[in-house]
């Protein structure tokens, strides 16, 4: 699985420990909701960061949200768009300003919308995750519905252009 954050392949940092039944006693690790609500004491303090599936809304996790360092949002099938909705919240509800990671069944024709919404990092399997990201991010070059990204909607260029 390649990792790519802000543009750039990176390593991860993190270990996903989802799957484990004893938490590792250090490092980065990234820890389900039951996980963490169950070892909430002892991870407070430590640089971790959560997974949330597609069933466990952002809302789970609101009066800790900034105590992670990541969150990633699960995408299980390419059709199950609720993180879209899920990174909206995180980022514009509850202000959440660390690192927002797609994981699961992401295409690169999905990237450019993730983007949107506020991810900055993927997990990809595909064998040149750069260059593939790279492509999704040319697809598109202007917008018409305005989001938190910051970038300037077809009617804001248009308007800026005749004045």
């Amino acid at each position: 699985m390649a990792l790519i954050k802000h543009g750039k392949l990176v390593a991860d940092d993190f270990v996903d420990a989802t799957a484990l039944e004893a938490l590792p006693p250090k490092g980065k690790i990234i820890v389900s909701v039951s996980q963490w609500r169950a070892e909430r004491a002892q991870l407070v303090g430590r640089e971790i960061g959560l997974r949330l599936k597609s069933d466990e809304p952002p809302e789970l996790i609101a009066e800790d949200v900034n105590l992670f360092s990541v969150i990633a949002l699960e995408f299980p099938v390419f059709r199950d768009g609720r993180a879209y909705s899920y990174a909206r919240i995180l980022r514009e509800q509850l202000a959440f300003t660390g690192e927002l990671r797609a994981v699961g069944d992401i295409l690169m024709e999905q990237l450019h919308f993730m983007l949107r919404v506020g991810f900055d990092s993927f997990e990809l399997s595909s064998t040149d995750a750069l260059g593939d990201y790279a492509a999704a991010l040319a697809d598109f070059s202007v917008w018409y519905q305005p989001t938190g990204d910051g970038h300037a909607t077809a009617i804001q260029l248009r308007t800026a252009r005749s004045s």
